[in-house]
């Protein structure tokens, strides 16, 4: 019985990991286009009607409710509608979770930073020697 329950709970953290998974998938694909960021720049001011979101691209209005479409998909904007009317609202949470799983590889460049800031000290004290062609 104890087996049966641990290999549950397995199955149900392995589901849990692969949602995740997919959603940060679904972030970054959402992210990796220009027109979809400048997209939920200007959702970052407020909401906006989704002609209003179009007005300042050279695409056509189809074009940016496809981007809007990947964003939603995403969960990064979420768009009522009224009648013909849509408006799309930024959605903070799915970025709030990229954030969090890009801060787990701080440790890697915080290292690199440190280094770097005990080499400026160093060479920014008088009296140290530098190489030839180091400016000063």
């Amino acid at each position: 019985m104890a087996s049966a329950k641990a290999a549950l709970i397995d199955a149900a953290r392995e589901t849990a990991e692969s949602l995740e998974s997919v959603r940060l998938d679904r972030v970054f694909f959402a992210l990796s286009d220009p027109v979809r960021r400048a997209i939920l720049a200007r959702l970052d001011e407020a909401p906006l009607l989704v002609s209003e979101l179009a007005r300042p691209f050279a695409i056509s209005l189809q074009a940016v409710s496809r981007h809007i479409q990947v964003l939603v998909q995403a969960g990064l904007i979420r768009q009522e509608r009224t009648g013909r009317i849509s408006r799309c609202n930024l959605e903070v949470g799915p970025i709030f979770a990229a954030a969090v799983w890009i801060n787990r590889y701080t440790k890697y460049w915080q290292t690199q930073f440190e280094m770097l800031a005990a080499w400026l000290g160093e060479t920014s004290r008088p009296g140290v020697r530098r190489r030839p062609g180091d400016k000063a």
